[in-house]
């Protein structure tokens, strides 16, 4: 399995634990508590295998920049958070600056 292919896992789980976090209630409820222990603690499994070929700083801006841009979209579609143009904006540049780190990295 290449580094890209566990970046996106990590980033999967982070995001997972990331929503797990606002369920958990301030870690009062069991399951969601799991939930955010597991999803970061795979994250950073995955990333630390991810890093066996693609170097930290390209391997960190695609994890942080997609995670937060993945975060805002479920919270906004799933909890009902609020959008509006400056934010889509917002998430448009990260994801922008993520394409842009990672093909300066294979430049």
């Amino acid at each position: 399995m290449s580094g890209w292919w566990f970046l996106l896992v990590a980033i999967v789980s982070e995001v997972i634990g990331s929503t797990g976090l606002k369920a958990s209630q301030g870690f009062s409820k069991l399951g969601p508590s799991l939930v955010v222990v597991l999803g970061y603690a795979s994250a950073f499994y995955f990333m630390s295998l991810a890093l066996k070929t693609i170097p930290l700083n390209t391997a960190y801006a695609v994890w942080s920049g997609l995670g937060t841009a993945l975060i805002a979209l479920l919270g906004w579609l799933v909890l009902k958070e609020p959008m509006n143009g400056t934010i889509a904006l917002g998430i448009v540049l990260i994801v922008v600056g993520v394409v842009i780190l990672n093909l300066a990295s294979r430049a």
